[in-house]
Order: structure tokens, then sequence, then C-alpha cells
């Protein structure tokens, strides 16, 4: 009896040293395979175990067996971090790449336009008009060099640039197609207020302002937006996760690896929350990011058909030649009417001959290109072809934000594939992650399972950014109706072409039809807008006249009489092509 009770005893006993057996292989477990990819990642091994070890020491990772000390953790906790900021910046590599590139291109672009402009005048009017033109250039260079202020963010209008040129001009060309007289400087001041009346250049000053306002607005738009969309997503992928989100970071990438299977990935729906819990200040730009990258897109879309800056800047000769023409043409008229109010001008004594007319076969008319033949820069391009790159890298970037932590997650070194939802680390073990994924911004975070955060504390300076977005839209959208906000309260829309949005001009767009922007807004009464009160300007001394010996003003045209067969030569050969 007692023997068949010993017997009886043996399973048992089996049983428990099995079990005691099967408890020590568990906590001698190797850590080979942790060790090899700690080091990989340039650690020293010499604090990490060679086999699992309790795991009651461990703050981020379950308290289980573990090949991961204390030190190791912290470690890896540094590291995730690290991982995920690398992860940002790489995922982010393409916009601030493309704000840096084509804010360049078009700022090269832009400018070098300018400079051919200027160049293509000079030429011109060398031919043109010899040294009438040499001796005066500064008025062109004057011009020339606000456009170029104007482009380049200066806080200058570009309705008073322009006005100051026609003044300027109608000065010169009135001493100029009256040879016979000399004017003093208050008369050339009498001379510019009576032009506003009589319009001595005819419709030119005005179609010129809308066409080079509504090009220049928008280039100095589109490239200022450029450089702000390179600085606000340098901003904000500089980030600084809290505590809590590099918690999240540690337990779904490196717990794992402290677990002895660094090979076992995070369930894609873990990694969601993770992401939308630290990412939860940057989905909040979305709303505003959006509207600016749709409203970059929509200014490069006038640029590339009315606002076009190749042709705005090439039509400023042919304009500038044109009104001079008109005023040669209109030159009797005009000048009685200004005798008449400024009083009768002084008679020029001693006049000199005329300059000789320069041949007629030495000027080259002007024209223009078609699309396909369009020349390209010396930086190698052309605005169609700036802007369609531009465009095909726009369309990508809109709802970027909000889908950062999809774009994070889905690369299969973050996170295991989504249909990998059992075989994946659910963040205690290998199995299915049960809890949903969260929504998106900083509000949907309050049940976010991963991540504790705080929606009661908006990021500071997130709610900045949101603010430049939303200033630089408005820039952006107030340019696509040819509008300056800089200049909007003084200028009634329409020293920035606002005022213009009606009316058609075939000439200014050849190549492109006839263009006529929305009616956002009924068209002005041109009447009903008061005439701008008449500029004062210092001066020491006329612009085109000199003084002789006895402080007496010398007529600009007592040195180079001015001969009309040169511009009426001219006209000839322009007309055909330009209107």
């Amino acid at each position: 009896m007692a023997v068949r009770l010993a017997l009886r005893g043996v399973p048992l006993l089996l049983l428990s040293a099995l079990a005691l057996a099967a408890a020590a292989a568990a906590s001698a477990r190797s850590c080979s395979d942790t060790r090899q990819v700690y080091a990989e990642k340039g650690y020293s091994t010499s604090t990490a175990p060679r086999t699992h070890i309790s795991g009651e020491h461990l703050r981020l990772c379950p308290q289980d067996y573990t090949c991961c000390s204390s030190q190791m953790e912290e470690t890896l906790s540094l590291q995730s971090e690290r991982d995920f900021l690398k992860a940002i910046e790489d995922t982010s590599q393409f916009l601030s790449t493309t704000f840096t590139q084509r804010h360049r291109k078009f700022d090269e672009f832009f400018k070098e336009i300018i400079d051919l402009s200027e160049k293509s005048m000079n030429q011109m009017f060398t031919k043109t008009y010899g040294r009438l033109f040499t001796q005066n250039v500064r008025v062109f260079q004057e011009l020339f060099a606000e456009l170029r202020k104007y482009y380049s963010g200066g806080s200058i209008s570009l309705t008073e640039v322009l006005s100051d040129f026609w003044s300027s001009l109608v000065e010169l060309v009135f001493s100029l197609v009256n040879p016979q007289y000399q004017f003093s400087d208050d008369y050339l001041e009498c001379v510019t207020k009576h032009a506003e009346q009589l319009q001595p250049f005819g419709d030119m000053p005005r179609k010129l302002r809308v066409q080079v306002s509504r090009a220049f607005i928008a280039a100095r738009a589109l490239s200022q937006g450029l450089a702000t969309g390179r600085d606000i997503v340098n901003k904000a992928t500089k980030l600084s996760p809290g505590s809590e989100c590099v918690r999240a970071l540690m337990r779904q990438w490196y717990c794992p690896l402290c677990r002895g299977v660094p090979t076992l990935r995070p369930c894609h729906a873990l990694c969601l929350n993770v992401m939308k819990g630290c990412l939860a200040n940057q989905a909040d730009l979305d709303t505003e990011w959006n509207n600016f990258v749709d409203a970059l897109y929509q200014v490069s879309e006038k640029l590339e058909g009315p606002f076009n800056m190749e042709l705005a800047a090439e039509s400023i000769s042919v304009k500038v030649s044109e009104a001079i023409m008109h005023m040669q043409e209109n030159s009797v008229s005009i000048s009685t009417k200004v005798f008449q109010g400024c009083g009768s001008p002084r008679p020029t004594p001693g006049r000199t001959k005329r300059s000789p007319k320069e041949p007629a076969g030495n000027r080259k008319p002007f024209r223009t290109y078609s699309p396909e033949e369009k020349p390209t820069t010396a930086a190698g391009t052309n605005l169609d072809r700036l802007v369609t790159e531009l465009k095909e890298r726009l369309r990508p970037m809109r709802e970027f934000w909000v889908s950062l932590p999809h774009t994070v997650c889905n690369d299969e070194k973050m996170a295991a594939d989504v249909t990998n939802d059992d075989r994946c680390w659910n963040g205690q073990t290998r199995g299915r992650y049960l809890p949903e994924v969260t929504g998106d911004g900083l509000v949907s975070q309050i049940n976010n399972p991963e991540v504790e955060v705080d929606i009661a504390r908006p990021d500071v300076r997130t709610r900045q950014l949101i603010g430049e977005l939303r200033v630089a839209a408005n820039k952006l959208r107030h340019a696509q109706a040819g509008q300056d906000t800089d200049f909007m309260d003084n200028e009634e829309g329409s020293g920035s072409g606002g005022g213009d949005r009606g009316e058609r001009y075939n000439d200014d767009w050849p190549g492109y039809g006839p263009y006529s922007p929305p009616h956002n807004n009924p068209p002005r009464n041109p009447s009903s807008n008061p005439a701008r009160p008449p500029r004062v300007r210092e001066r020491n001394g006329s612009k085109w006249t000199k003084t002789n010996g006895n402080g007496r003003a010398k007529s600009a045209s007592s040195q180079h009489k001015f001969s009309p067969l040169p511009l009426l030569s001219l006209m000839v050969a322009v007309s055909p092509l330009w209107r």
C-alpha cells in the first residue's frame, strides 16, 4: 500500500520538476539578438544582459522578463526621440526642398526679367532717339530701380512709382517738343499738374499701370509666399517632443527589442495613435496650410496667364514709346492748352541746328514670342516652365500635416503593415491592437490611449504659424485680384490694378487672347474716384535743365534739338506687331 502511494506521487513530483525547469529555461533565454541590434546602433553591450532578467527595474517597457538594463532603456528612449525627429525631417524634406529651390529659381528669374527689360529699353531707345535718350536716361533708370525695390519687398507704392515716372517724362517730352522755349522749374511743375487733365500720353499710363502692377504684385507675392512656406516648414518641423510622447515612442519602437524580439514592428494602429499624439499641434496647421497652398497655386496660374511677368516687363518699353509718340502727334494742341493754363514761356535764345535724322535701316522692330519659341533667360528657363514645375509640386502638399502620422507609419521600418494586425507589437506583447485610432488635431487627443496630451494648452508656436499662414494666404488672394494689401487703404485698390478688373486688353497679353478677370466686385466708375492731389516735389533744379554761367535755366533741347522723324519711323515699325 505504501509503495502504491509512493508511485502515485511520482507524476506530481515530475510535473513540479518540469515546471521549475521551464521557468529556469525562460529565465535563461538568450539575449543575443538584442545585444547584436544594440551594438549595431553604436552602443556598448557592457551593460546588456546575455540572458533574460527580471524586468522590475523597467520604467517604460512592460516589467516582464527583459533583455534591457535600466541604462539600456534610458539610452533607447533617447534613440526613439532621435528616430522620431529624423522621420519627421525625412518626410518633410520634400516640402523644404521644394520651397527653397522654387523660391531661388523664381527670384533669380524675376530679377533677370527686370534687368532684361531695362537693357532692352536702353538698346531700343538709344537706337531710336540717340543722345536725346542717353542724356536723359536717368528718369528711366530711376523707374527700373524703383521696380526692383518694390519686387524686393520695399515699402513703396507702384502707383506712385509710375505716376512719378510719367510726371518726369511729360516734363522731358514737353521741353523737347517745344525747343523754341525755355522752361523754369515752376513752369514744368505747372505742366505736370495740367497733365492729369490733358492726358498727353493718352491711355498708355493707365494701361501700363494695370499690366505692370498686376504682374509685379503677383510676382512679389509668389516669391514672398514661397519664402514664407520654406520658413514655416522649417519652424514646424523643429520639434521638442514632450515626455509623454517620448515614453510612447519608446514603448512602440524599442520595447520589442527589450523583450528579445527586435524584428517585431509596432502594430499600424498603435503607431498612428502615437504619432497623432506627438504631432497633435502640427495637425492643427492643416486648414490654413491648405488655404495657403491653394493661394500659391492660384497666383502661379495668374502669372502663367493674364498677370504674366515676362509680357509685362517686355511691354514697358513699347508702351512708353507709344506714349511718347502720342504726345508727339498731339504736341501742338497739348502745348496750346498748357500755354493757356501756365502762361507764355520765354523763348530760348540762340537755338542750334536740329540733330540729324538717324537712318531707319538701323532700327530693329520689336517682336513678341509664341509660347513655343519663348526665349529662356540666363537661368535656362522661362516663366511657363517654372510655373508648370511649381504647380506639379504644390498639388501633393495639401493635407501634408494631417497626413504626416500616416506617412510615417506607412514606412515599413516604423510600423507593421496594416494587414499584419495580429502579428505585430501591440504595446505589451505580440498580438492584435484593440484600441480605436484617435482623430486628428489637438482636441481629438483627449481620448488618445497612448499619449497623454493636455488639450487645454495649445502650442504657442503653432498658433503663431497659423497666424503667419493666414497673413500669407490673404496676401496671395489679394494678389490674384491685382491688389497689394500693403497699399489697399491708401489707394483703394487702384494702385494695384484692382480698380481695373473688368477691363480687357488684347494687346497686353499677346498669345493668350482676350482676358476678362472674374467680376468679384462690380466695375468701378472712373469718374467716381476723386482725382489725386497734385504731388509736391522738392527740386534742386529741373531734372531736364542745366544752368549756364549766369544761373539761367538752359533747356535740354538747346543742347540737342528734338526731331519727330525717329518717333514716326518707330511708330510705323512697331504698330503692326503691337496693336
